[in-house]
């Protein structure tokens, strides 16, 4: 008699994952998305106000979360506070900076101020929860939350794809580095999702007239389209996923 396969657990109950840029936006939906499914979050941002806020709307859900108030470019701090709270089996890096114009117009300040934090943060931040897991003797699971830029080029956006783009590349290098240790490493890749700093591109009618023309399922994203997405990378679901992206792009980049 054949014995049918059961499902992989999308829940992520006993696990201890870290989310970047945990205060607003995409990092929030993250850590609500992961504390919903069992994990125990700390979420991580700059602002002290924003993220006792943010933590206290995970209690809200019946999770449990800690509030990390730390600047992750500072790579110093952000090392002693993966070692001082980790090993973390789940990272989320929802980190990002943006300074969108012509390439001609790019100043040595805008590239190094996004490149600070889009890759030099991303990649040592991943290498610290790494180092982490490996000296723990675990498994884990790696996140970054790329970009449908980091596939495709964009007008006023060179400095912005060539962060993501990098950001694409240095994952696959880890996912190869790190699979022998039970690490995957994939990147999640949205398309314009809706959120407070994003409100005002989708409040131009030119803007959202043009983003809309090129999803091709005919609407702008909302964080809750996210969520399930970083839950199935997060979890045992994706237990043969690495060194790849899962883009949550509406169909922008499948032509």
């Amino acid at each position: 008699m054949a014995v049918a396969p059961q499902l992989p657990s999308f829940r992520l109950d006993g696990c201890r994952a870290l989310v970047a840029g945990a205060s607003s936006g995409i990092g929030l939906a993250c850590a609500a998305a992961l504390v919903q499914s069992g994990a125990h979050v700390f979420m991580a941002a700059r602002g002290a106000d924003r993220l006792r806020d943010a933590v206290a709307a995970m209690a809200d859900l019946g999770g449990t979360a800690e509030g990390l108030a730390l600047d992750l470019t500072d790579i110093d701090a952000m090392r002693s506070a993966v070692a001082e709270n980790g090993p973390f089996d789940v990272l989320v890096n929802s980190m990002g900076h943006a300074r969108h114009g012509p390439a001609l117009e790019t100043t040595p300040e805008d590239f190094d101020a996004v490149m600070n934090v889009n890759v030099r943060a991303a990649y040592f931040l991943a290498q610290a929860v790494a180092r982490g897991l490996v000296q723990a003797g675990r498994p884990g699971s790696i996140i970054q939350i790329s970009s449908q830029m980091g596939h495709v080029g964009g007008i006023d956006r060179g400095v912005y794809c060539a962060a993501k783009h990098a950001v694409e590349g240095m994952t696959k290098t880890m996912a190869i580095e790190w699979g022998g240790h039970g690490i995957r490493v994939n990147t999640l890749s949205p398309t314009f999702i809706r959120t407070p700093l994003t409100q005002s591109t989708f409040d131009n009618p030119e803007r959202r007239a043009w983003i809309e023309s090129r999803i091709k399922l005919g609407r702008v994203g909302e964080v809750e389209d996210i969520m399930g997405a970083v839950v199935y990378l997060a979890s045992p679901a994706s237990a043969l996923v690495t060194g790849t992206s899962l883009r949550v792009d509406g169909g922008w980049t499948a032509e």
